[in-house]
C-alpha cells in the first residue's frame, strides 16, 4: 500500500491536469469571478485582525498593539448590547416571517394565471419596485407617510381613522421597514420559484385533472412539493443572514424619535467606525455579527441535511 501511494497521487495529478487542459475554456470563464472573490473578499480578511488590536493608522496593522478580546468584552458589557441585538433580531425575524412566504404564494398564483397579457402585466407591476434604488425608495416612504402631506396618511384619514405616526413612533418602525422591503423585493423573489415550477411535469397535472383535483389541490399537492428543495435552500440562506440587516435603508429612515427601535448592529458599526473613528471596536462588532451569521448558517444547514436531502453541502 505504501509503495502505491506516490503512483496513485501522480495519476490523480495527471488526471487533474488533463481535465483542466481539456476544459480550459470553462476555467477561463469562471476566472474573473474567482479573482473577484479572492481580491475583494478574501484578501481584505487580512485586516480583520485589527478587531484584536488597538489600531493606530500611523503604526499600521502589524505595528498596532495587540489587546486580544478587549473590544468584544467592551461590546458585550455595554448597556446598548441587548438593545442592538433585540432590534436586529426583531427586524430580521419579522422580515423572514412576512417576506419569505409571500414570493412562494405569488409564484404559485402566477403559475395558475392562463391569460398571458394579464400575467405579464401583473408580473411587471410586482417586479418594478425591485429596480428602485434604496435612496429613492426611502424618499418615497417618507413622502407617502409624511404627517402633513402623505398620501397614505390622507387615505387613512379619508376612511375615518386616526393615522399613527409611522416614522416617529418606534412601535411602527419595524412594520414600515419590513413591509416596504416586501413591496420592493417580493415580486423579484418569485422569479426563482417560477423557474423551479417550470420543471414540473405537465403529465402530473393531467393525471390530477382526470382524478378531479381542483386548481388549489394541484397547486398544493404538485406545485408546492416541486419547489420544496428551492424553498429549503433559500430558507437556509435567509436564516444564515439573520443578523445581516443592512444599514443603508435604516439610516435613511432613522430619526431621533424612532432610534430606540431602528438602531441595529450595522448602523452601530457605521457610527462607531466611520463617524467616531473607532476602527478596531467597530471591526470587532462587525466580526461578531458575521461569526453569528456563519454559525447559524452551518447549524441550519446541518439540521436540513439530517432531516432531508435539501442542504447547501
Amino acid at each position: 500500500m505504501t509503495s502505491q501511494t506516490p503512483v496513485s497521487t501522480g495519476v490523480r495529478k495527471s488526471f487533474g491536469r488533463q481535465r483542466i487542459t481539456r476544459n480550459w475554456e470553462l476555467y477561463l470563464f469562471i476566472a474573473p469571478c474567482l479573482l473577484y472573490f479572492i481580491i475583494f473578499h478574501y484578501v481584505p480578511m487580512y485586516g480583520v485582525q485589527i478587531a484584536f488590536k488597538n489600531f493606530v493608522p500611523s503604526k499600521g496593522i502589524l505595528g498596532s498593539q495587540w489587546i486580544g478580546f478587549d473590544h468584544f468584552a467592551r461590546f458585550f458589557d455595554s448597556y446598548y448590547f441587548w438593545d442592538l441585538l433585540w432590534n436586529t433580531l426583531g427586524i430580521s425575524l419579522y422580515e423572514l416571517a412576512v417576506g419569505f412566504p409571500l414570493p412562494i404564494i405569488l409564484a404559485l398564483a402566477f403559475n395558475e394565471i392562463k391569460n398571458g397579457f394579464f400575467k405579464k402585466g401583473v408580473q411587471t407591476v410586482t417586479y418594478a419596485p425591485h429596480f428602485i434604488s434604496i435612496v429613492v425608495m426611502a424618499g418615497m416612504i417618507i413622502t407617502f407617510l409624511s404627517p402633513s402631506s402623505g398620501i397614505l396618511i390622507r387615505a387613512i384619514e379619508w376612511i375615518g381613522l386616526q393615522p399613527p405616526s409611522f416614522l416617529e413612533d418606534p412601535r411602527w418602525f419595524k412594520t414600515v421597514y419590513v413591509f416596504s422591503g416586501v413591496w420592493q423585493s417580493a415580486g423579484w423573489g418569485t422569479i426563482i420559484y417560477l423557474a423551479a415550477l417550470s420543471g414540473v411535469d405537465p403529465q402530473l397535472h393531467e393525471a390530477a385533472i382526470v382524478d378531479g383535483a381542483s386548481r388549489f389541490k394541484r397547486a398544493l399537492r404538485i406545485n408546492l412539493p416541486a419547489i420544496v428543495p428551492t424553498i429549503s435552500i433559500l430558507l437556509i440562506l435567509n436564516v444564515g443572514n439573520i443578523l445581516g440587516v443592512g444599514y443603508e435603508k435604516i439610516l435613511l429612515l432613522q430619526n431621533s424619535l424612532n432610534i430606540e427601535a431602528s438602531d441595529v448592529i450595522s448602523t452601530f458599526v457605521y457610527r462607531s467606525g466611520l463617524l467616531n473613528n473607532q476602527l478596531s471596536f467597530s471591526t470587532a462588532v462587525g466580526l461578531f455579527n458575521s461569526a453569528i451569521n456563519a454559525i447559524l448558517l452551518v447549524t441550519v444547514n446541518r439540521i436540513a441535511r439530517k432531516t432531508s436531502d435539501n442542504s447547501l453541502w
